[in-house]
């Protein structure tokens, strides 16, 4: 018999010494990351046709049809599975117990797999809006085929659109997900709550946070390091409890800025300088420009 490992018997004493929910062993499946990261790359495919997919699509016969009804099929599948292990984890944590089945979880998926069908389209339109407002507000940009391939703010976008609308059907984790698989990618950080309007722009984007509360009217461009967070991270709020800030339409924020609180309101058409800390209203039309506070 092989003499023991130390540092494995310590690894295994430690899952069932340590307090916290750090473990699950002998339990439910979880969702997997892979599989959401999967599930993104179809929506993808079926959102920019051509762009995503590896191979040539022609729109002649029945091709093209095939082509859209293979995925769909196959995208069914898979997001039904992890929305319904995404709702079923949520559901046994509420209820402290370990059951492997759950109906009612099961039943809750299979409706928001349907509904988020029904609103694919939709999310094309926005996005092609999205494409626009990249293409016209960058004058490096050499048309939209190069903002689909190659622009950190569109994929962090177009993540956040499919999140969104998942998170808005009633599904959490798997939003959650989405949303920390483009911020690997890009270092762009979108919680899936919050609410986004139509022309968005995030210019560079490294290092932007939007936070979950957030509500950005439409034709706003955002540049790199912009943060619009919470004025405070220290207590936990209700649920719904509006904490970051708003921007209303046509408003520009340049590189660095941090905008905080939930009663902050960025006036229409306002454009707030780099670098600049904002924790107070800016009027509509208004250029503001500040320095952060001394540390």
């Amino acid at each position: 018999m092989a003499e023991s490992d130390p540092h494995v018997a310590a690894i295994l004493e430690s899952y069932f010494t340590l307090s916290g929910s750090m473990e699950h062993i002998n339990s439910y499946h979880l969702p997997n990351r892979d599989e959401v990261g999967g599930i993104l790359d179809h929506c993808r495919e079926l959102i920019y046709p051509g762009y995503v997919n590896r191979t040539l699509i022609r729109a002649t016969g029945t091709e093209l049809q095939e082509h859209v009804r293979e995925i769909v099929e196959v995208l069914r599948i898979k997001l039904r599975r992890q929305l319904y292990r995404g709702l079923h984890h949520k559901a046994q944590m509420e209820r402290g117990t370990a059951e492997l089945d759950c109906p009612s979880c099961a039943e809750k998926a299979e409706g928001i797999v349907e509904d988020f069908f029904g609103e694919l389209v939709s999310i094309r339109a926005a996005l092609a809006d999205d494409v626009e407002a990249h293409y016209e507000g960058d004058p490096a940009a050499t048309g939209p085929d190069e903002v689909i391939f190659c622009y950190p703010g569109l994929h962090a976008i177009t993540v956040y659109r499919i999140a969104h609308s998942l998170h808005l059907l009633g599904a959490r984790l798997i939003p959650r997900m989405m949303s920390s698989l483009a911020h690997e990618m890009v270092g762009i950080d979108i919680h899936p709550g919050a609410s986004i309007g139509a022309s968005f722009l995030i210019d560079h984007g490294t290092g932007v946070v939007i936070g979950e509360t957030t509500v950005i009217g439409d034709r706003v461009r955002l540049y790199q390091g912009v943060t619009l967070g919470a004025l405070s991270v220290k207590e936990r709020t209700e649920s719904g409890v509006k904490r970051h800030p708003t921007l209303e339409d046509d408003v520009v924020i340049y590189a660095g800025a941090t905008i905080l609180g939930g009663a902050t309101i960025i006036g229409k058409g306002a454009v707030i300088g780099g670098n600049s800390w904002v924790t107070k209203s800016v009027a509509a039309g208004a250029t503001f420009s500040s320095k952060p506070p001394a540390k």
